[in-house]
């Protein structure tokens, strides 16, 4: 076991799929910060293990910003790859997220739709009118499971996948995500962590078809801990 993999928790693993605990603040993939990537440390722990030459292949299905951790989906092998990414662009892949935010939203329950456009340069997405040139649909699912001290517990059902569309979305709704400096810096200290958790995905596995679902829980620390977490893997 190496070093990467024991701060990397597995929760499943076969010849085509693998799924694991992504940890927070760790880039998914290589980027300019040239810190440790998820899906580098993974490979080269399948290396290790399997005694594999040359290069391993891991395929990145989705993806997770890099301050948010939990449950992310790899395939092992092109077939599995292919067949998870056209499960991605059918929205057949299922994608829950545990967030903080700041107050409570109007509705206790309801779906967000916004327009949202990137801005490559600075990393950042706004949401805008829907005729705005470059716009992307994003839609999301929210259930409030608990207000208190002037927070929210809600639990996310993903529908679109698009870049920070989770803290855009709350954002633009007057709710930032707890400790996201990007997009509720003005209700944020600095240094917070940001209080996003992937709880679970479910997909159909790629050669048996079978159903599967994985979940994590956020971690016990604050603002989580106000809150029993198992109500976030039990809420229906």
């Amino acid at each position: 076991m190496t070093a990467q993999r024991g701060e990397i928790p597995v929760l499943y693993e076969d010849n085509h799929v693998l799924v694991v605990i992504k940890p927070v603040n760790m880039p998914t993939q290589e980027d300019e910060s040239g810190d440790l990537d998820l899906l580098t440390a993974l490979k080269e722990d399948l290396k290790h293990r399997h005694n594999k030459p040359g290069n391993v292949f891991l395929g990145l299905v989705h993806r997770l910003d890099r301050p948010v951790g939990g449950v992310m989906v790899f395939a092992k092998t092109s077939k599995a790859a292919s067949r998870l990414s056209d499960a991605v662009r059918t929205r057949s892949i299922g994608k829950e997220y545990a967030a903080v935010i700041h107050g409570k939203m109007s509705k206790p329950a309801g779906r967000l739709v916004h327009y949202l456009l990137k801005d490559a340069k600075t990393n950042t997405v706004s949401a805008v009118r829907k005729e705005s040139p470059g716009a992307k649909e994003a839609i999301l699912d929210y259930e409030t499971i608990e207000t208190g001290e002037g927070l929210s517990l809600v639990r996310v059902n993903l529908l679109t996948g698009r870049s920070h569309q989770i803290r855009v979305q709350f954002s633009s709704s007057g709710c930032p995500l707890y400790g996201d400096q990007k997009y509720g810096g003005d209700r944020n200290k600095p240094g917070q962590q940001i209080a996003l958790w992937s709880i679970s995905v479910s997909f159909d596995h790629p050669t048996t078809k079978e159903r599967l679902v994985f979940t994590s829980a956020p971690p016990r620390q604050h603002p989580w801990n106000a809150w029993d977490a198992d109500m976030l893997l039990s809420a229906d």
